[in-house]
């Protein structure tokens, strides 16, 4: 018997089968296998049709049914990881009234700054743990404000996966987890934000029901069955953010545990059980998959990093190299500093932890008659490695002790070089999984009863290796000083 696995992101489906009894991962199948479309009517603005999603999500279940040979029947359960802070708005029907407004959308950003102005930043702050910034809550508000009409027809909004669980179900509900990265969950009365909904002027009404993250949360209908091939009655049991999932996936539940992403952007998601921020303008913070109302109130601080691999991805493509490993050879005969080229990897938009500054990237002191291209990719891998270590710093004035960082073994941490420099600055080992996040998704499933020694099992088997921090550091702490201060004379002009 089995479980299905569904992360929904803004490029692609991806969709795991793993064994319920085992939590072994038998495939992952990704559809389109192109990156799915994407659209900007506006500069800032990013919209994609959540119809598009659940097409792949039905083709991506039939494809991966048929090469592993399983039927309907034998699948027993469905996870849903999904992209954050999306809006989706339907009408009565359950039809989608416009396109929905996607994560990496701008277009809020004022509406949100407002708000966190007049409704009291230390309102936001102790009761909200974050700016209404540009999130889901803001989205809807832009909405209001520039299609009135179609606003007057929206039945309910929706978060990504809450659309995909409605199309599989037809019922509309969301989570705690889900609400509090919209921006509509407060922490501090332990309930749905009125306060927000009404300085919005948002109708409580367009709020979808609440299930809890690991439960039966609804079944497969007639209609969903038919669309994705599934057996109907078959039931939805878990469904949270991608980074809250991908935390779950590398089996970060408990305060002091940080699950680290060296993607395209890099995160570091640490759980606390503190309430209290002070760095809510450069932090996220929301409600972990295990949160529990009046339980359990586990936060997950969340920071972002935008220019983390898409920076080395683009020496890739700019250098006369043929690979990421022959960049890593390169860098590994370059010693520690990169002989002085410093390389300021913030060149994918704004910087939300450097106060939402677009500084663009930088090479600096770079010697034309001595460095070459192995410099620049060990200035590249030692800057985004900082650029870590500063966000880390970051966070530990934000509360954060961490304990255990876990990573999966994504582009970045497959770097010696990169990992290394990041473990032996910040002190900590770093253990890397070979997992994803939907395969999280997938074994969460078996969370519906509680059972987290069973989950953290299957975790175990996924230990790739632990980078441990280097004794001698001295090196690695006059290079990070010296970039440091090179991101501070730009961030200070």
């Amino acid at each position: 018997m089995y479980f299905l696995g569904l992360d929904i992101g803004s490029s692609s489906v991806k969709i795991a089968l793993v064994d319920s009894k085992t939590g072994k991962n038998l495939g992952v199948v990704q559809e389109p296998e192109e990156e799915m479309s994407m659209y900007a009517a506006q500069k800032g603005w990013a919209e994609q049709k959540p119809e598009d999603w659940w097409q792949c999500v039905c083709k991506g279940i039939k494809k991966i049914k048929k090469a592993h040979n399983v039927s309907k029947n034998e699948i027993q359960g469905i996870g849903i990881s999904y992209q954050m802070h999306g809006l989706v708005v339907v009408d009565s029907e359950g039809s989608p009234l416009r396109k929905s407004i996607i994560w990496c959308d701008s277009r809020a950003v004022a509406i949100g700054n407002k708000a966190f102005s007049e409704m009291g930043e230390s309102f936001c702050e102790d009761h909200l743990l974050n700016s209404p910034a540009n999130f889901t809550a803001s989205k809807l508000k832009w909405v209001q404000d520039n299609e009135p009409e179609l606003y007057s027809k929206i039945h309910k909004f929706m978060l990504p996966g809450d659309y995909i669980a409605f199309k599989f179900s037809g019922e509309i509900t969301t989570t705690v987890s889900g609400l509090s990265e919209g921006i509509l969950w407060d922490f501090k009365e332990d309930r749905i934000s009125t306060e927000v909904l009404n300085h919005f002027n948002i109708d409580q009404k367009l709020v979808p029901n609440l299930v809890e993250t690991f439960s039966e949360q609804a079944l497969v209908s007639k209609i969903g069955a038919e669309e994705s091939g599934l057996k109907e009655g078959t039931p939805i049991l878990y469904r949270a953010g991608d980074q809250p999932n991908n935390a779950l996936s590398l089996n970060v539940f408990h305060p002091g545990e940080v699950a680290a992403t060296g993607g395209t952007s890099g995160v570091m998601y640490a759980v606390t059980d503190n309430l209290s921020v002070r760095e809510c303008a450069r932090v996220n913070n929301f409600a972990h998959v295990n949160y529990q109302r009046d339980k359990v109130q586990n936060i997950g601080k969340l920071l972002c990093i935008n220019g983390a691999g898409i920076q080395y991805r683009w020496l890739l493509n700019n250098l006369a190299v043929s690979s990421y490993e022959e960049m890593n050879q390169l860098a590994s005969d370059i010693e520690i500093g990169s002989d002085g080229v410093g390389l300021i990897p913030f060149g994918n938009g704004a910087e939300r932890m450097l106060l939402n500054k677009n500084i663009g990237t930088r090479i600096v002191n770079l010697n034309l008659n001595r460095h070459h291209k192995g410099h620049l990719c060990r200035a590249a891998l030692e800057g985004i490695a900082f650029s870590f270590v500063y966000g880390f710093e970051i966070m530990q004035s934000d509360g954060i002790d961490p304990r255990v960082i876990r990573a999966g073994n994504d582009n970045l941490f497959r770097s010696e070089i990169f990992a290394n420099t990041i473990a032996t600055l910040i002190d900590q080992e770093i253990e890397i999984y070979d997992t994803t996040g939907a395969i999280g998704a997938a074994r969460a499933c078996t969370l519906k009863d509680g059972d987290y020694e069973r989950f953290s099992s299957f975790a175990k088997n996924d230990h790739v290796m632990t980078y441990m921090p280097l004794k001698d550091k001295s090196a690695y702490k006059k290079a990070y000083d010296n970039w440091k201060t090179e991101l501070e004379l730009i961030l200070n002009k």
